[in-house]
């Protein structure tokens, strides 16, 4: 149980998020998008979404700047967010445009948002659970989908809601944030998400 626990901080990783929910976003979508365009737009969400975040992990760690990859002290939070925002604006920018992807790009700018928030908490050494950020934004997105295609993904909504008593059960267990942190973490992925449906939905 042990070990089930804390695999779920690495399965559920905050960073694996955002690429989840395009990949879920890309499934459910009733409209025509070409296979191959669909592959560039996965490669290039995973590239700077996932294989850049890790890089520049590792890099930061060698330098001392935080000691784990999932950023369980407040300071060592600052300059990996700041990043990660860089990051999130690139993907807005380059890779999902407003125009003929307008749900995903609310999603990210969503996500944007969220880290954004934690930025300016961390500034008031207040830490929300970035792994419930990440699952409670892809979940909200789901149900917006969900919604707005006018398709059942009760099944897919349920998983992600097992996903998120998962997710706070794991971060409990490692002993990682307390019960108002996790809360906090669920508030901040999720209202941005509620927040910005209304541009499309």
């Amino acid at each position: 149980m042990n070990f089930f626990l804390r695999s779920i901080s690495y399965v559920l990783h905050p960073l694996l998020m955002p690429l989840l929910g395009a990949i879920i976003y890309f499934a459910a979508a009733p409209r025509f998008i070409p296979e191959n365009i669909i592959k560039a737009k996965i490669i290039g969400l995973t590239i700077l979404t996932v294989f850049v975040p890790v890089l520049l992990y590792f890099f930061l760690k060698n330098m001392g700047a935080v000691s784990s990859i999932h950023l369980d002290h407040v300071k060592q939070r600052r300059l990996p967010l700041v990043l990660q925002s860089i990051l999130l604006i690139l993907v807005i920018k380059i890779i999902i445009d407003a125009y003929h992807y307008p749900e995903l790009y609310f999603f990210f700018l969503g996500i944007l948002l969220s880290i954004l928030s934690c930025i300016f908490m961390v500034l008031f050494n207040i830490k929300a659970s970035l792994h419930m950020i990440g699952i409670g934004a892809v979940t909200m997105f789901t149900i917006a989908l969900s919604i707005h295609f006018g398709m059942n993904l009760i099944v897919l909504i349920s998983s992600l809601m097992i996903a998120n008593g998962l997710v706070a059960t794991s971060r409990l267990h490692c002993k990682a944030h307390s019960n108002l942190e996790l809360i906090l973490g669920f508030l901040l992925g999720v209202i941005p998400q509620l927040t910005l449906v209304n541009f499309w939905l």
